[in-house]
């Protein structure tokens, strides 16, 4: 069962979930952001700014949200008051993913230009000073993850390519004994032990946009190229796992996003500009 959303008239990628309340908030490239209350399905606010919209992502708080941009450029937002908090701009590329880390202190922004620069986060999300750069991706990064202790990050890139990093200075980590362990706070990373199954047979590496985990950790959604939202069992590591097929969207999904209780998941459309609430039964 769905619900669809009103909101957006143009490619639709931003997409992330309030860590405590029944709202989500999306940007795209119309400019526009929307923070939605999902009882009423209706924008609490909207919000225009000057640059395209690419992915969008909560501070743990619920207080402000990072949007980063199709032009390097990305911005704080009040949740509360929707003012303008902090601007910055790194390279001149679409920032990909904005995502902080489980305390708060950190923001990770990932670029098309092959970087993820870390930025230190204090006042509650409305500093920001530069603590470090990942430099070590040869493509484009596309998606990454915080560990839980918010020491760690592993992000993936347009060339299939997973790398971890020391999450306060962005150092290249080298020894898998370091990371193999760890709790990974969230599961949006397409690539990886714990999401392999979600490939069919064939698939080229762009077939799956998005990948997300319940936070009680018995599922995983993913978001297809063909329309498509697939649920399946978490830890999804065995080949060509058995999954549900969820068909609503008319183009690519490009988003997904379970709600902070796993009441419903989240789906946002690429050309259909559309954003489905579904009931996770």
């Amino acid at each position: 069962i769905h619900d669809a959303f009103q909101g957006h008239t143009d490619e639709l990628w931003g997409l992330d979930v309030h860590p405590s309340m029944e709202q989500f908030v999306t940007c795209a490239q119309d400019k526009q952001v929307h923070l939605w209350d999902t009882k009423s399905h209706q924008p609490l606010w909207s919000k225009t700014i000057e640059d395209p919209g690419r992915c969008v992502s909560f501070h743990p708080s619920g207080s402000v949200v990072a949007v980063g941009t199709m032009t390097g450029r990305w911005l704080v937002l009040d949740t509360d008051t929707q003012d303008l908090v902090s601007t910055h701009t790194d390279g001149n590329e679409i920032i990909s993913n904005v995502r902080y880390s489980p305390d708060g202190n950190f923001l990770a922004v990932a670029s098309h230009d092959n970087f993820v620069y870390i930025y230190a986060v204090t006042e509650n999300g409305r500093k920001y000073s530069r603590a470090g750069k990942c430099s070590g991706h040869s493509s484009f990064v596309t998606h990454l993850d915080w560990s839980t202790d918010s020491q760690f990050l592993v992000t993936n890139s347009g060339d299939y390519e997973i790398l971890f990093w020391e999450g306060s200075n962005g150092k290249h980590v080298t020894n898998m004994d370091t990371v193999r362990r760890l709790d990974w706070a969230t599961s949006t990373c397409t690539l990886g032990f714990s999401v392999f199954g979600v490939w069919p047979d064939g698939a080229d590496g762009t077939d799956i946009n998005a990948v997300c985990r319940s936070h009680d950790q018995s599922l995983l959604a993913s978001a297809d190229d063909f329309g498509k939202v697939h649920l399946f069992s978490y830890p999804c590591s065995q080949p060509r796992a058995p999954s549900h097929e969820y068909g609503g969207h008319s183009s690519h999904v490009t988003n997904v996003a379970f709600l902070h209780g796993d009441s419903h998941l989240i789906s946002t459309g690429g050309k259909d500009t559309s954003v489905l609430q579904w009931v996770v039964a």
